[in-house]
């Protein structure tokens, strides 16, 4: 059985908060992370790009055209995963385009989904 302090030490996030902040003000990043912590190990630009613009476009990865997996590829490796990689929440190589978890990927991961749980309001709830 853990205690609330070993469920805190398994949380924690190897880095300055001002930066985990900053690694998950953005939606595709947070994206990314989510992502990346589903598939324990690394994958390519091209696969986060497929998937974040499925879930964009609200389709299927299969129906996701080349305009929206460009559009979404581009951010990706001209800002998203470099910011990501440079506060140390994956680990992004340009080169062959692929990202990679740190020790920061999947405790960034978990609050990103308490922060999604906490948030949701279902849609069948009435207004007073």
């Amino acid at each position: 059985m853990s205690t609330p302090n070993d469920e805190t030490a398994s949380l924690a996030i190897p880095m300055d908060p001002d930066k985990a902040f900053d690694a998950i003000a953005n939606s595709r990043r947070r994206r990314v992370l989510l992502s990346l912590s589903r598939s324990h190990s690394g994958v390519t630009a091209n696969e986060l790009a497929i998937e974040i613009a499925a879930i964009e476009n609200m389709i299927d990865p299969s129906k996701v055209g080349s305009d929206e997996r460009t559009s979404v590829y581009i951010t990706l490796t001209q800002s998203h995963l470099e910011k990501l990689d440079e506060v140390g929440a994956v680990n992004y190589d340009d080169r062959p385009k692929e990202v990679t978890p740190t020790d920061a990927t999947e405790p960034l991961a978990e609050y990103i989904r308490r922060l999604q749980t906490a948030c949701y309001k279902p849609d069948t709830e009435e207004t007073a």
